[in-house]
């Protein structure tokens, strides 16, 4: 697939991470010195919790001065077009600024499992990434560890990083977090997960979410656009959705497609996730309407709302859905 045959694809050659521009310049570290500025009163996610982080205080996230990395290493289980052949390069942060009861990573997202790190450390760490050969560097659940990301990633630019960076969210992010990328992030891949306040709260324990993540997906595409891939079929830059389908969801599903199709893009290249299985709180007991598995049928269901609502780039499990990559 090349560049003449499709406007999704760049040549490898024409590539440079976004962040390299900014870093020639001055700006890069002069966005990481602004970003620590707001850990004093932190309003970095939605939650606003306005404690002073820079003295290690810590509100909902349970995280102060420095991030917490849970683990890192290169990941296989990411989409064909991070993963590629040598594995996306992720870096795992511990605790989450949502609350969600279904989490599959709860030991990660709402325990205190992992090592504070500094910017020298988290720094480091995308270099190890990069020099195991992974695609790209890859930030799960950075929400409310922007200003750290921030802090580490002119240290690393200078050390020799020189890989797109994705950014792996929930979308509960503040608009002015996503402002802070601006020109630094090559990938935005948002996690909508609902569109009905009281599903929200029920479930993220944050009613604020739908609107939250509506404000920064549109603002995520307005800064790098539709997904593009190089010659191999790698992702370069843009937006990626995730969609994780969940039981009885048919009427969850429909707005958030017809939204991404209309406000955003027929071209919004959406994952729509299978994988739902009971987690974290949910038992048999507690929010039994999501313990169990979503069917085959409720899936393909949700491909045909997303197809219908004008949506035509997918990753999904459909054969008939997937993009032709094309391998080294």
């Amino acid at each position: 697939m090349s560049s003449s045959q499709s406007p999704f694809t760049i040549a490898s050659a024409d590539f440079e991470p976004a962040y390299m521009n900014l870093h020639r310049t001055g700006e890069l570290f002069r966005r990481s010195r602004e970003a620590l500025r707001a850990l004093k009163s932190c309003k970095v996610c939605p939650r606003d919790c306005d404690v002073d982080r820079l003295n290690n205080e810590f509100a909902l996230c349970k995280t102060g001065r420095h991030a917490i990395v849970s683990s890192f290493f290169p990941h296989f289980g990411e989409e064909d077009c991070l993963r590629g052949w040598s594995g996306s390069g992720t870096i795992f942060f511990s605790m989450c600024n949502l609350k969600c009861v279904f989490c599959q990573n709860y030991d990660i997202s709402q325990h205190h499992d992992g090592d504070e790190v500094g910017p020298e450390a988290l720094a480091e760490m995308m270099l190890r990434l990069q020099g195991m050969g992974c695609h790209n560097i890859n930030f799960v659940t950075p929400e409310h560890v922007v200003p750290q990301i921030l802090e580490a990633l002119p240290l690393a630019v200078e050390m020799g990083l020189r890989l797109p960076l994705v950014y792996n969210t929930g979308a509960y992010d503040s608009l002015e977090s996503i402002e802070s990328l601006r020109g630094i992030v090559d990938i935005f891949m948002p996690d909508f997960k609902y569109w009905e306040e009281t599903d929200s709260s029920t479930y993220l324990k944050a009613k604020s979410y739908p609107q939250a993540a509506r404000t920064v997906v549109k603002a995520m595409h307005e800064q790098v656009g539709d997904l593009v891939f190089d010659e191999k079929g790698l992702a370069k830059r843009g937006l990626l959705v995730r969609h994780l389908v969940m039981p009885d969801s048919a009427e969850n599903v429909r707005p958030i497609m017809r939204w991404l199709a209309t406000d955003i893009s027929p071209d919004t290249y959406v994952n729509i996730m299978d994988q739902y299985r009971p987690a974290g709180k949910v038992t048999a007991n507690r929010f039994r309407e999501i313990c169990r598995r979503t069917t085959s049928e409720e899936y393909s269901e949700a491909v045909r709302i997303a197809r219908e609502a004008g949506l035509r780039r997918f990753d999904t499990r459909d054969p008939a859905a997937f993009l032709e990559y094309v391998r080294p």
